[in-house]
């Protein structure tokens, strides 16, 4: 099959398209006919090894110039293709979506509890922009935000994977959202049901009015100081990290989560670090929420699988209008 591979860290240009072996469907694994898969930023911060914690999160161990897992990818939605002996809720031709590595490729093994059937009414690349996104921003506003009807959100990184996924989830939620974008997403912003919108280059949030119940910061672009100012006493920043750094860092956005992890102990609001767990659970709700169209998946661009490598360099920009996808 093809796949887009690379075998040490670096720039996209470290990425090949080419043949290798296809997977095998063992026990409980589901064999996946790709049919779309998503970029995220995870991609490429695994792909470069920066920060270098990135290459911690990939289990490095000393000496290794590569990632773990060659194939680059994480989001995927496809067709069964085939299943291992022990798999009872799959059967081939069923159409899925789920999470797993190695998923800019032809097919994709994973085990039968990664993957969800495909919301009916999503075409494969909005499916596939679903899973991780979808998912950070679900534990963001429902799980560590504990968002409710009434409350004032402030989502930092609106326009994004995560944040334009936090928006609908958030108003969906019943509270009153303001998103912060570039004026040219601001439109965007207030189609997926924003309330306020706030341009980041005219307008600095943090030296405005705040009182937010609510600030998720998608982005790590602010000071700790700069986000808290933004809330109310009692109010809850949810950091989720991500965003677009100076290579070469030891931490990079992580550091903004280190330094709100030690603050969270010695003020009355809530700083919570928001740590993303993959879940079958979480994928079944957002199926639902796309069926019921609480939430849409923002698609801007679509690549070949062979143009892999210049869906990850626009993505890196940070400009991405929500989601990036790969076609197979």
């Amino acid at each position: 099959m093809k796949a887009i591979v690379q075998d040490r860290y670096g720039p996209p240009d470290v990425l090949r398209f080419e043949e290798v072996d296809t997977p095998v469907a063992a026990g409980q694994q589901v064999l996946v006919r790709v049919r779309a898969a998503a970029v995220n930023a995870y991609d490429w911060h695994v792909m470069r090894g920066d920060p270098y914690v990135a290459r911690l999160m990939d289990g490095a161990v000393f000496g290794r110039r590569g990632p773990r897992v060659p194939i680059r990818g994480r989001d995927f939605a496809g067709r069964v293709e085939a299943v291992g002996a022990g798999v009872t809720r799959f059967r081939p031709g069923d159409e899925v979506f789920g999470e797993a590595p190695g998923t800019f490729a032809e097919f994709v093994a994973v085990p039968d509890d990664v993957i969800e059937p495909k919301p009916a009414n999503l075409t494969f690349e909005q499916a596939a922009a679903l899973p991780l996104a979808g998912n950070t921003a679900l534990m963001a506003v429902r799980d560590e935000g504990r968002v409710r009807p009434g409350l004032r959100v402030l989502v930092n990184g609106a326009a994004g994977g995560v944040g334009t996924f936090a928006v609908q989830l958030a108003k969906a939620f019943g509270a009153h959202v303001t998103g912060v974008c570039s004026g040219g997403n601001a439109d965007l912003v207030r189609r997926l049901g924003a309330d306020d919108v706030v341009d980041y280059r005219l307008t600095d949030f943090a030296r405005g009015a705040g009182g937010y119940d609510v600030v998720l910061d998608l982005v790590g672009n602010r000071s700790l100081g700069d986000l808290r100012r933004t809330l109310a006493p009692a109010g809850t920043l949810v950091l989720a990290g991500g965003g677009v750094f100076a290579g070469g860092s030891l931490l990079g956005p992580v550091g903004l989560i280190v330094r709100g992890k030690l603050t969270a102990s010695f003020t009355r609001q809530r700083v919570r670090i928001l740590t993303v767990v993959g879940s079958r659970t979480n994928l079944a709700t957002l199926r639902e929420l796309a069926e019921d169209a609480r939430i849409v998946p923002v698609v801007e661009r679509t690549f070949a699988l062979s143009e892999a490598a210049e869906a990850i360099r626009h993505v890196e920009t940070g400009h991405a209008r929500g989601k990036v996808t790969v076609t197979v």
